[in-house]
């Protein structure tokens, strides 16, 4: 896999591979050409395998947002090794439960961010003495070979362990114009931590792979320096989560960045409002991508196919996509579980030492996501949200995705989310939690929702709350909605 990442490495051997961008001038510059990429990466995998560790060992990674992360998780494959990325944010606690699921070999760790005992571990002064090292050479094997951990929490919040083979990078290809539209000359910016997936796929990889240039923001930059930064950088095409997009147009501030292209977002469904803002300010599209940490993005608006604001996008070239109903693919239109076919290269290994709960994944060769969508006749998606996140509205099921984009816009409303709510034994409302300067008059909100939903999809009430309940990658967490409810 990083043999692949850095394969134009030599040819482009003085060309900038990274650089951490800082609205501030006093911070210091983080930057790396190919050549001084490829020979910290390959002297990170002799200092790895000085330490005794053989090809199949597992590395976890306790790092923060700084260019040692990619090093270190590029060095561990390129050694042969299995690197464990986690977020700098785990608790110690967090960390303790991953030790004694994996027994990993050895933890590179940032002093800073939090650990547990157990595994020897390699500072973060070693890990960059080691980029000074003799290189190694890259370790080849069979692509379908174990290549890299990470972890997500799952719908119940039980942590799992999602084992990828080598050949995932393979699958990532298939985004490069099928979501990207990326290509050599371009600069990418991406507004995520190096530890988050996201970033070390979309933000890093691919843009090596194909020999472009990434950017990656430094620790603590302000949102409201971005659109300087993509005017000095002349970024030619911007990454980021839908939260980060919200703060950064929220202002209404156009952002006159003539370099750049076009906007790309993951992680959660980016309502139809936030598309406006965006062309509204930059003047470029903005193409929305869904996927998850089993099988990465499979599904994307790209420039040749941007569908439509309402749409998540269509299958990936070479992707192999169903909406499943009970007894197989569902009509066109009809609402469904969005699923991958086992083949996808992309597709991961299943979950680590959890056979059972791999195998309940699937229907046959199908891999369920766990998340409703609608296919068009056209190929085109719908995003409905989750599986279990589906609210039940007199025998109708209801996406809290459409009530929110439904009333995103809402005057007034800097954020909104949808869910079920028991009022009394019984009885089960849909309710709108929103933010804003002041609560709103509920008179005007359900005369908004009439004119944009059904009425069974309309809310019953409204409840003005002081934030919305956020994961650590900025995604809405809707089953913590309903404890703003009053109880009595």
């Amino acid at each position: 896999m990083a043999a692949h990442v850095l394969g134009h490495a030599d040819s482009i051997a003085d060309k900038l591979a990274l650089r951490v961008v800082a609205k501030d001038a006093a911070t210091p510059d983080h930057s790396f050409s190919y050549s001084q990429l490829k020979r910290a990466v390959l002297g990170t995998a002799t200092g790895l395998l000085n330490q005794g560790l053989r090809p199949g060992d597992i590395v976890l990674m306790r790092l923060g947002n700084t260019p040692d992360f990619p090093i270190a998780y590029l060095g561990a494959l390129a050694a042969g090794l299995v690197p464990v990325p986690t977020s700098a944010a785990l608790t110690k606690t967090e960390v303790a439960r991953i030790i004694a699921d994996l027994a990993p070999s050895m933890v590179i760790r940032d002093p800073n961010v939090d650990s547990a005992p157990g595994p020897p571990e390699v500072q973060l002064e070693t890990l960059r003495d080691w980029r000074g090292l003799t290189p190694a050479k890259w370790h080849m094997g069979d692509p379908d070979r174990l290549g890299y951990v990470i972890y997500t929490s799952g719908t119940s919040g039980h942590p799992r362990a999602v084992a990828h083979a080598h050949r995932a990078i393979w699958a990532r290809q298939m985004m490069h114009q099928g979501w990207y539209g990326l290509g050599p000359d371009d600069v990418m910016m991406h507004a995520g931590a190096f530890n988050w997936t996201y970033t070390l796929g979309t933000g890093l990889m691919d843009p090596w792979t194909l020999g472009a240039t990434a950017l990656i923001l430094a620790p603590g930059t302000p949102l409201d320096a971005l659109p300087h930064l993509l005017i000095q950088e002349r970024a030619t095409i911007f990454a980021a989560a839908p939260g980060v997009y919200r703060q950064m147009l929220a202002s209404g501030t156009i952002i006159k960045a003539p370099s750049l292209r076009h906007g790309l977002s993951a992680g959660e469904k980016l309502p139809i409002s936030m598309h406006a803002a965006w062309t509204k300010a930059t003047g470029t599209p903005l193409f929305e991508a869904y996927g998850m940490s089993e099988c990465s993005t499979f599904i994307s608006a790209c420039p040749d196919a941007p569908g439509g604001p309402e749409t998540i996008g269509q299958p990936q070239p070479g992707r192999k996509v169903a909406i499943l109903g009970a007894n197989g693919p569902a009509p066109a239109d009809t609402p469904g579980i969005i699923s991958v076919h086992r083949d996808d290269q992309g597709l991961m290994l299943g979950y680590l030492h959890q056979p059972d709960e791999t195998a309940e994944k699937f229907q046959g060769d199908w891999f369920l996501t766990g998340d409703i969508g609608k296919m068009g006749a056209d190929g085109q998606i719908t995003y409905l949200g989750r599986n279990d996140d589906m609210m039940n509205a007199g025998g109708f099921r209801v996406s809290p995705v459409e009530v929110e984009a439904a009333l995103a816009d809402t005057p007034g409303l800097t954020g909104i989310g949808a869910a079920e709510v028991e009022v009394k034994t019984g009885t089960r409302i849909i309710v709108a939690f929103y933010t804003g300067p002041t609560p709103l008059d509920e008179a005007a909100l359900r005369a908004y929702a009439r004119n944009r939903l059904a009425i069974y999809k309309q809310p019953r009430a409204y409840l003005h709350v002081p934030y919305l309940p956020t994961g650590a990658n900025g995604k809405l967490l809707r089953r913590r909605l309903p404890a703003f409810w009053p109880t009595s």
